[in-house]
């Protein structure tokens, strides 16, 4: 395979897409035979860091890829400007060919030596299982290296497996997670949906214990490894990532021993007894999975004896609907119908407040902040004590 091949249902990340300077590296197919991609996303240092002034910040070492001209390009532009000066309001008489049709003319083509950047095409190096062997070998200087996740994705993936990619999402709530390390120090924190992991691993160098939880083998594999790929982050702090399923649409949490990622008594326990944060990044994209979430959030809220704090990023995006005929966002729409009706939600068992934060804080990942990503926080405050919930029947 020296290509990536696209199809009418393939969903691509715009991390993935707006980052062309970097070099997505093949070295595997997953056990259902999706090429799986090994990228580095650099944490940015003080000095590199920027803040978001404005509120859209992004890629600004994509400026050095841009296209600068040729000489002859610029002296064509003006050329043309002072043409179009001296017949008053742009009314220059056009070009037209023997043949009366307009006469373009085009940029001359580059040589393609002048291009710095290398053509990649992804190859496979290896195929091997998806949990990292502990005989496999790390380099040292990745091994050691603090300033870069290392994360194992899949690319162009139907829109059952997007969890597969990196999303926008995830490094907005990891960008917030560390501007606020004194918030997460040593607690205990659940992430929902968490995909390949980006988020969980970038909590784990703050917070004493992350449940790191999805649905799917396949996908907790590779979250799995992820976690492996990046032990050294965590080790200065000791924090842990403990990749587990939870299915938004199932009741109980599963405790079978005899199935993967299955939780035990003493993990259940601890989950109820000293959650202090929920966090999710990008997993409202489906009506029937936003309902999902929502439902799980209000279970697990009104079963803690705590004050629960939920941080929840998510991507306005647009789309144009033939329903409508017209440019609408009905996955972001239900999100927030979903956020109104747990703020306004009186059980008598917990109470909801909802806020949604500026994206002011600073960058510490490098990616497009554009200003359709938005973080909102729920805080859960009981009404009552009561016994948690932990309780569980095997999956």
């Amino acid at each position: 395979m020296d290509q990536i091949t696209f199809h009418h249902d393939t969903v691509l990340s715009d991390v993935h897409l707006l980052l062309p300077n970097t070099r997505h590296l093949m070295t595997r197919l997953n056990n259902v035979g999706q090429p799986v991609f090994i990228s580095k996303f650099k944490i940015l240092s003080d000095a590199e860091r920027r803040d978001n002034c404005d509120g859209v910040r992004g890629l600004k070492e994509t400026e050095k890829y841009e296209d600068k001209g040729t000489e002859e390009d610029k002296c064509l532009g003006d050329k043309q400007r002072e043409d179009t000066d001296k017949d008053g309001e742009g009314g220059v008489e056009p070009l037209l060919d023997e043949d009366g049709d307009l006469d373009v003319t085009h940029r001359p083509k580059r040589d393609l030596g002048e291009i710095s950047r290398e053509s990649v095409c992804p190859v496979i190096l290896h195929q091997s299982e998806s949990v990292l062997g502990d005989d496999e070998e790390v380099d040292e200087d990745e091994k050691n290296s603090k300033d870069a996740i290392k994360i194992e994705h899949t690319m162009a993936t139907p829109l059952e497996d997007v969890g597969k990619q990196v999303w926008r999402g995830a490094f907005l709530l990891a960008d917030f997670i560390l501007s606020e390390p004194d918030t997460f120090s040593g607690a205990t924190v659940l992430e929902l949906g968490a995909g390949t992991g980006v988020t969980s691993i970038v909590m784990s160098t703050l917070a004493k214990t992350v449940y790191c939880t999805d649905v799917g083998v396949d996908l907790l594999s590779m979250c799995e490894r992820n976690v492996s790929l990046n032990r050294h982050l965590m080790e200065p702090t000791g924090g842990d990532v403990k990749v587990r399923q939870l299915d938004w649409l199932q009741h109980d949490l599963c405790t079978d021993a005899d199935e993967e990622f299955s939780w035990t008594e003493e993990e259940v326990a601890d989950m109820f007894d000293n959650t202090r944060f929920i966090i999710a990044a990008d997993v409202c994209y489906d009506d029937e999975l936003t309902d999902g979430l929502f439902r799980t959030l209000y279970k697990l809220c009104s079963s803690f004896n705590r004050t629960c704090t939920v941080y929840i990023s998510i991507e306005k995006r647009m789309n144009f609907t033939l329903r409508h005929l017209d440019v609408s966002c009905e996955a972001y729409d239900h999100f927030r119908h979903c956020l109104s009706q747990l703020q306004d939600l009186q059980d008598g068992c917990c109470s909801f407040t909802v806020t949604q934060l500026q994206t002011d804080f600073s960058q510490f990942l490098l990616y497009e902040r554009i200003e359709h990503l938005e973080l909102w926080k729920v805080t859960s405050v009981p009404l009552h004590h009561h016994p948690p919930q932990t309780e569980s029947k095997p999956g």
